[in-house]
Parts: structure tokens; sequence; C-alpha cells
């Protein structure tokens, strides 16, 4: 028969034994993580073929972003397997690299000066991604801060004499926020 004492040791060993098992989840069984692999790849065949039907570069950006969405899928699928913060910081890299991709192909729309501002746009929000998935590393918002300049930079290149000028002198002289 069980006492008070056996009891109460009980709850506290389930209670310390669960403190640690909170973040470190058991992993997924091999039939339930091929499961969910095999879901991926399922709804990636289905965009795909979806992309198929479009032209030009809209066709391009759709296959970049179905294979973008599998690649985020599967990134958060380790991450939810093996539970540790390093997978997750990875999950979100990669889908800062996704969303990087996807807006690169969307600025081959353009051309020129909207080109180029387009694509240090991009270039800009995905060093400001990855700085944030970074968190407290040595100044992580350094890349931000110097692809935002850039963008910002490029903005003037269209312009001409004085507003050119000013232009410059303006993104040169203001503290570009990451």
């Amino acid at each position: 028969m069980l006492n008070r004492t056996t009891i109460a040791a009980a709850v506290v060993a389930l209670g310390l034994g669960s403190a640690g098992t909170a973040f470190a989840q058991e992993k997924m069984s091999r039939d339930a993580y091929k499961a969910e692999k095999d879901r991926i790849e399922a709804e990636y065949k289905a965009a795909n073929e979806k992309c198929d039907k479009l032209k030009g570069n809209a066709e391009d950006v759709c296959e970049v972003s179905a294979k973008g969405n599998r690649r985020i899928a599967e990134a958060d699928l380790d991450a939810r397997n093996k539970n540790t913060p390093a997978a997750q910081e990875e999950a979100k890299k990669v889908r800062a690299d996704v969303q990087y991709d996807v807006a690169k192909e969307k600025c081959d729309d353009l051309s020129g000066n909207a080109k180029d501002v387009c694509q240090k746009d991009a270039k800009a929000a995905h060093a400001r991604a990855v700085s944030d998935v970074r968190g407290q590393r040595t100044d992580p918002r350094a890349d931000a801060t110097a692809a935002n300049r850039d963008a910002a930079l490029a903005r003037c290149d269209k312009l001409t004499g004085d507003a050119r000028a000013s232009c410059l002198a303006d993104a040169r002289s203001k503290p570009v926020r990451p």
C-alpha cells in the first residue's frame, strides 16, 4: 500500500523529471516522421503542378515559392522532432532564406533602377531577419544596417542633379535602422 510519503516522492520525481522533458520531448516515431515527410512532399508536388499552368517569371516565382515552402516545412518538422534551440534557430534561418529567394525572384519582373532597389530591399529584409535569428550575438544588426543603407542609396540612382545630391547626402547622414 502506498503512503503519503511515497506518493509525495513520486509526485516530486515526476515534477522534476517532466521539467527536463518539457523542453526535450521525445522524438517523433519513425512512422510519424515519415508520414509527415510524405505529406510535405505531396504538398510540394501539388503546388509545383499549379506552377506548370503559369508562364514567364510568374512560373519562376511559383516554383521558387513551392520549393521554399517545402524547405520551410522540412525545417519545421526537423525542429519539432529534434526540439533543440539550434534546430529552432535553423528553421527560422531557412524561413528567412526562402523569403529572400522569393523576393529576389519577384524582382526579376522589374528592370533598371527599380530592379536594383527591389533587390537591395530584399537583401536588407533578409539581413534583418537573419540578424533577428542570431539574437544576442555580437553586433547582429551590422549586416542589416549596411544592407538598409545600400537600399537607400540605390533609391537615389534614378535622380539627377541637386535632387540626387540631396538624396545621397540624406541617405548617408541619417542613421539607418536595421
